[in-house]
Parts: structure tokens; C-alpha cells; sequence
């Protein structure tokens, strides 16, 4: 498995909220485990000692992967989480789904920060099971900050807007 490959599941654990994936490719194996700070933190790597003398024998013995000239994951959990959200109204999401700030890529946005917004206007587009949802505010004010990426995964209840 490809270091590309790996480090796109360790990010899917990372932003899935999930605490475990385990992949088997052939003979090769990885186990990814997240402890639930966000990013996760054991990664357990089993290939068969065919596939490549350097690489870990299935048996877990203590024999490191080669690092020379691979890039560095940093200890994202390590970091101390410091930016607050600024004070004001949050808009939750009402459901799962993708969320999107414009009607089509080609579109400008529906609100940006610094926008004044009033009750019942149109902020994003959350769409969940092929639905595009239009996801009105709840409160009449300024956009202080946008806390999710165009394009990005949602939970329910997510915070998606500040507004004040």
C-alpha cells in the first residue's frame, strides 16, 4: 500500500469520528485506531515478509518500516486545540449530509463573513441522500465566521455559522 493511500485512510478516521479501520489489500494489512482526539494515534502495519524484505513481518515483531526520505505526519493530538470560535449565535446543521456555500460551483456564495444576513435568508446547501437542502438562518446579523469547508462532510448538530 502506498503512502499516499495510507495517509488519505488516516485523515478518513481522523475526519469520520470512527474508531477503527482495519483494510486488507492482498496480502498486505493496516490497522488504523483513533482514541478519540480527533486524529488518530496508533497506526499497526502487517505485510507479508514476501512482499518486501524491509517491511514488518506479520508476526508484529519490532522491526521499524524504512524512514529515510518519507515525509513527517505531525502529532496533531499534541497540539493544544486554542482557536475559539467568535462569540455569538451559532447555526447548527439539521442533518448529515455535504455542505456547500453556493447553489453550483460557478455561483458566488450564499453569505460570506462579514455579510449581514436576516432571518429566513438562504445561508448554505446541505445535501444528504441526492436532496439539496437550503439551510435558511435562524437569526438576523452579521456572519462572524464560517466553520465548515465548502464541500465538507456534516454532522447533525454541527456548528456550520456564527452570527451576532
Amino acid at each position: 500500500m502506498d503512502l499516499r493511500k495510507l495517509k488519505t485512510l488516516i485523515d478518513l478516521v481522523a475526519e469520520s469520528g470512527i474508531s477503527e479501520l482495519e483494510i486488507s489489500e492482498g496480502e498486505e494489512k493496516v490497522r488504523i485506531v483513533n482514541h478519540g482526539q480527533g486524529a488518530p494515534l496508533t497506526h499497526q502495519h502487517s505485510y507479508s515478509p514476501t512482499m518486501h524484505q524491509n517491511m514488518l513481518p506479520p508476526s508484529g515483531q519490532a522491526n521499524p518500516l524504512p524512514t529515510a526520505g518519507l515525509p513527517t505526519v505531525p502529532d496533531i493530538a499534541a497540539e493544544p486545540v486554542t482557536a475559539q470560535p467568535p462569540a455569538g449565535h451559532i447555526l447548527k446543521s439539521p442533518m448529515v449530509g455535504t455542505f456547500y456555500r453556493a447553489p453550483n460551483p460557478e455561483s458566488p456564495n450564499f453569505a460570506k463573513v462579514g455579510d449581514t444576513v436576516i432571518k429566513g435568508q438562504t445561508l448554505c446547501i446541505i445535501e444528504a441522500m441526492k436532496l439539496l437542502n437550503e439551510i435558511e438562518s435562524d437569526h438576523d446579523g452579521i456572519v462572524q465566521a464560517i466553520l465548515v469547508e465548502n464541500g465538507q462532510g456534516v454532522e447533525f448538530d454541527q456548528p456550520l455559522f456564527v452570527i451576532s
